[in-house]
């Protein structure tokens, strides 16, 4: 067997890799950790804050939403991608250390489950819900 097979098996088995997704998350517990980031962001509506709107953002290519000035961080990590469950979980526990020149000031999301939860919760907010 290959190196690389064993060690991708043995973190498949030990579950060391994981990323959070809306299924695994409580959509209620959710909207007690977007408190942390309704500061600057809105879900309910298409109204920007000191940050974009985040309605819709499941489905949306990351640095885009018109009226807003994003970093060009921002612009070119959003080059053919679109925000999902999975690219999320990746980019809220450490937002500046994914998109290096981001404009948004928070640290992350440290915890798995909160990570998880506002995952969930977003998603009711999107087209596909």
């Amino acid at each position: 067997m290959h190196k690389m097979t064993i060690i991708l098996a043995a973190i498949s088995l030990t579950g060391s890799v994981s990323l959070a997704t809306a299924q695994d998350g409580d959509p209620e517990a959710g909207a007690k950790v977007f408190r942390k980031c309704a500061a600057c962001h809105n879900i309910e509506n298409a109204k920007r804050k000191v940050g974009p709107s985040l309605q819709g953002v499941i489905g949306r290519q990351p640095g885009t939403v018109e009226g807003f000035k994003y970093s060009k961080g921002m612009i070119e990590f959003g080059e053919g991608k679109v925000w999902s469950a999975e690219l999320l979980s990746e980019y809220l526990p450490d937002p500046r250390g994914m998109v290096k020149g981001t404009k948004m000031a928070f640290a992350g999301l440290k915890k798995e489950e909160d990570v998880a939860n506002v995952i969930a919760y977003i998603s009711q907010f999107s087209p596909q819900n």
